[in-house]
């Protein structure tokens, strides 16, 4: 599959041995660049190309159901619009499996800022994989 930063399949990248060791081979994301392995890559290369394009259109229907999509979350809030709490990754998914039926985990909701804690409206990015965005307006209100 494509890593960031590091190539899309059949690629080939220098990078160093622990993030090799303990990320990539374990996780099935690379092999090492020996012949045998470059040789048995190349004839499976088509079929691992339409896992890769199975995997592209889940992800484009999944971004289907969600992009573009207005959620509300009724929190409790302060006067001034600070919540007690917060509103995170989980709680933005729970909400949007629960009215799209999207099957988003917490870890595909982009909240660069961390947790939101005011009352407001928010633009949400979801990374769906295999570079895949869709975007959300997240409502927060008292």
């Amino acid at each position: 599959e494509k890593i960031t930063n590091l190539g899309g399949i059949g690629d080939t990248a220098d990078v160093k041995s622990g993030f090799a060791r303990n990320f990539l081979f374990p996780q099935g994301k690379a092999i090492p660049a020996t012949k045998a392995n470059l040789a048995n890559f190349e004839e499976r290369k088509a079929e691992l190309m339409a896992a890769h394009k199975e995997h592209v259109a889940a992800a484009e229907a999944r971004k289907a159901k969600v992009n573009g999509l207005n959620i509300k979350i009724e929190v409790n809030a302060s006067d001034e619009g600070k919540l007690f709490g917060s509103v995170g990754t989980r709680d933005i998914a729970d909400v949007l499996n629960s009215q799209a039926d999207a099957e988003i985990i917490k870890s595909e909701v982009l909240l660069p800022h961390g947790v939101i804690r005011e009352v407001g409206q928010y633009d949400i990015s979801l990374d769906l994989g295999h570079d895949v965005f869709a975007e959300v307006t997240l409502a927060l209100v008292s």
